[in-house]
């Protein structure tokens, strides 16, 4: 009989690396393993100017696909979207404040523990959207909400 392997055994990363490594040493591969795929940083912000809060729509990116939660043309979204932000190690101070509360990004930046959900820990993609913290079918395409009503589409984030 085989021994089924732990979930971090099966990506082929350290065990819970995350957890003792800062976030500036990750390689590429630790760094989008990180993405828990709830797709919540696809979806489009109302940023307060005067109090810098943000508020989080419906109205998801162009190349969002609803169904997967990912980006249909992640290797080449900026020549379709030049304004999507590449959240990197030496940029997460400047972009955390906006990144859904739950994404797993923004949690190890505050020094917090990824929740039992995330792909990491459960070893499967899907618990997140189980858990029901995902957005997968429940956004409307940017290209079918004009921009002046995107006020109308504020939601709560999922938790």
């Amino acid at each position: 009989m085989t021994k089924t392997k732990d979930p971090i055994e099966r990506t082929g990363f350290a065990p819970r690396f995350w957890e003792d490594k800062p976030l500036r040493q990750f390689t590429t591969a630790e760094w989008e393993a990180l993405c828990d795929g709830c797709g919540k940083c696809c979806l489009n912000k109302l940023e307060d100017e005067d109090t810098g809060e943000v508020e989080l729509t419906n109205v998801a990116c162009r190349l969002f696909d609803d169904g997967t939660c990912r980006c249909s043309n992640y290797p080449i979204r900026h020549q379709f979207v030049p304004e999507c932000i590449v959240l990197r190690p030496d940029n997460i101070d400047s972009h955390a404040y906006w990144m859904p509360r739950t994404c797993a990004y923004r949690l190890l930046w505050e020094g917090k523990p990824l929740y039992d959900w995330h792909p990491l820990i459960s070893g499967d993609p899907q618990t997140v959207h189980d858990a029901g913290v995902s957005m997968q079918n429940r956004t409307v395409p940017e290209f079918e909400i004009d921009e002046d009503d995107w006020e109308d589409h504020i939601i709560e984030e999922p938790i």
